[in-house]
C-alpha cells in the first residue's frame, strides 16, 4: 500500500530536504502570553469563540492579573505566572525561576502555539531557541524602523506619515525574527501620540490574527530570517 510520509520522506532524504507533515483537522493547542494591554488579547479570544482561529486555547499566562476577568469571561483558564521580587536582589535570577515556571506549564499542556499578545518582557535567549519555530510576536511598529520600546512616541517625534504593526516569529535578538505579517495606516500632523496607539492598536489586531491564522494552516514556510507565505 502507497504511503505518503514513506513517499516524501525517501525524496528528501535523497536531496538532504527538511520536511514536515501537517494535516488540517488536527487542532494546533495555544497559549497567550500577555501583560497588561487587552486588545489584542480580546480580539483573540473572540475570534477563536467565533470559530475563525481553529485551535485550542488551554491557557492564558501573565506576569500580571489585571487581564483574568477577561479570560474569565470566555471561559479559557487563566494563569498568573509573577516575576517575584527577589530577597537578595538577584532580579536575573527572579527572572530565570518565573520563566522556568511557564516552560513546565508550556510543556504540561503539550502547547504547540505561543503567542505573544503584547506580553512586555523580554525572554531569554534559550526560550526563544527552544520555541523560535512556533512562538509569534506583534510589535507595535512597521518593522525594521522603531524597534524596542514606545514606538509611537518615536514616530510622532520623527513626523511619520504612516504607521504599522508587524507579527514576526520570536527570536534572540529583540524584534529581528522572520516576519510573517504586516500592515500600515496613514497618519497626518494632527495626530497627536495617543491617536497613534489608537490607530495603532486596530493595526496589531488584525496584523497579529492574520499571522496566527496563517500559521495554523501551515501556510508559512521559514527560509533562514525570512518567510515565504502561501496566501489562503
Amino acid at each position: 500500500m502507497w504511503n505518503m510520509e514513506e513517499a516524501i520522506k525517501e525524496v528528501a532524504e535523497r536531496y538532504d530536504m527538511q520536511w514536515s507533515l501537517h494535516f488540517g483537522h488536527q487542532r494546533k493547542r495555544v497559549a497567550i502570553m500577555v501583560s497588561k494591554a487587552d486588545h489584542c488579547l480580546y480580539d483573540l479570544l473572540i475570534r477563536h469563540k467565533s470559530g475563525e482561529l481553529q485551535c485550542d486555547i488551554p491557557l492564558v499566562l501573565s506576569n500580571h492579573t489585571k487581564l483574568k476577568e477577561v479570560c474569565d469571561q470566555f471561559d479559557v483558564p487563566f494563569i498568573h505566572v509573577p516575576i517575584e521580587e527577589p530577597a537578595d536582589g538577584d532580579k536575573e535570577k527572579a527572572k530565570k525561576k518565573q520563566e522556568s515556571e511557564i516552560e513546565a506549564l508550556l510543556q504540561s499542556l503539550s502547547i504547540d502555539v505561543i503567542i505573544l499578545a503584547r506580553y512586555m518582557q523580554i525572554m531569554s535567549k534559550e526560550f526563544c531557541d527552544r520555541h523560535t519555530s512556533h512562538a509569534i510576536n506583534i510589535h507595535h511598529s512597521f518593522l525594521p524602523a522603531f524597534e524596542g520600546a514606545r514606538p509611537y512616541h518615536q514616530a510622532h517625534r520623527r513626523g511619520v506619515k504612516i504607521i504599522g504593526a508587524t507579527a514576526h516569529y520570536v527570536t534572540a535578538d529583540l524584534d529581528a525574527g522572520p516576519i510573517i505579517e504586516q500592515d500600515v495606516t496613514r497618519i497626518t500632523h494632527r495626530d497627536s501620540p495617543k491617536a497613534m496607539i489608537r490607530k495603532g492598536r486596530d493595526l496589531e489586531r488584525l496584523v497579529l490574527s492574520r499571522a496566527i491564522r496563517l500559521h495554523l494552516n501551515n501556510r508559512v514556510l521559514r527560509h533562514g530570517n525570512k518567510t515565504v507565505i502561501f496566501e489562503e
